[in-house]
């Protein structure tokens, strides 16, 4: 097949263990997936059912890496997140079942331009252009799903210039990983290379360049990055 323009390379996630890389199908993002987070950004948790909002496989970026300050922002936060790496295709899966479909499990960070998406927000409108960008989706090596055992008490936290900010337990999490894979395979057809960020805990907060963000989660590699000059 001929193409008018050379296609854009998928992008690719080392595995602890293995010499081929898990290739990025897409990125699903679940909001307010822990209470204390929920509450400092002045929201209430919806126990009904999460939601979801996506990044461009293009905002993936493998973590212990230098990226520029963002574009178009003043206020540029760390998010701190479990990344639940599919491995099989699901549709209306059980939340019985719904383990099964797992690959493995990463450290992610979801940047993000909070001023961007509060202006979006006040607007009634999408927040895409405050949480799908260059270099938003940064990932650390993926674990396969053994590395972690059960989840539920291992420690999520984030550091900047070695200042812990956020600190949790993924037990915290408001849906737990079962739970959102069952109800977003009602909502699409997951496949393997599709990433879930879980949420984030309490804490998030703005970096400038310079910084050096630092996140880790027990039993899984840990995700750094650090904070360059503006474009």
């Amino acid at each position: 097949m001929d193409w008018l323009f050379e296609p854009v390379a998928p992008r690719g996630v080392p595995v602890q263990g293995e010499v081929a890389l898990y290739p990025v199908r897409r990125v699903f993002c679940v909001g307010r997936n822990y209470a204390e987070h929920a509450r400092e950004m002045g929201n209430e948790v919806d126990r009904e059912a999460p939601f979801y909002f996506t990044k461009s496989s293009l905002a993936v970026v493998l973590g212990d890496v230098t990226v520029p300050y963002p574009p178009g922002t003043a206020d540029y936060h760390h998010e701190m997140e479990l990344v639940v790496a599919i491995g099989t295709a699901a549709f209306r899966v059980p939340v019985g079942q719904a383990l099964a479909c797992v690959y493995g499990y990463a450290a992610g960070l979801d940047m993000t331009r909070r001023d961007l998406q509060a202006a979006a927000k006040d607007k009634r409108r999408p927040w895409d252009i405050g949480k799908d960008f260059e270099n938003s989706a940064v990932i650390g090596s993926i674990s396969p799903v053994s590395a972690l055992g059960e989840i539920g008490p291992q420690r999520i936290a984030l550091g900047v210039n070695g200042v812990l900010r956020q600190e949790a337990v993924l037990a915290d999490m408001v849906w737990s990983v079962p739970e959102i894979i069952s109800h977003l395979s009602t909502l699409y057809h997951l496949m393997p290379g599709d990433l879930i960020y879980t949420g984030t805990p309490a804490g998030v907060g703005a970096v400038q360049p310079g910084d050096v963000i630092e996140g880790q989660i027990d039993g899984l590699a840990p995700v750094r990055l650090t904070v360059g000059a503006a474009e």
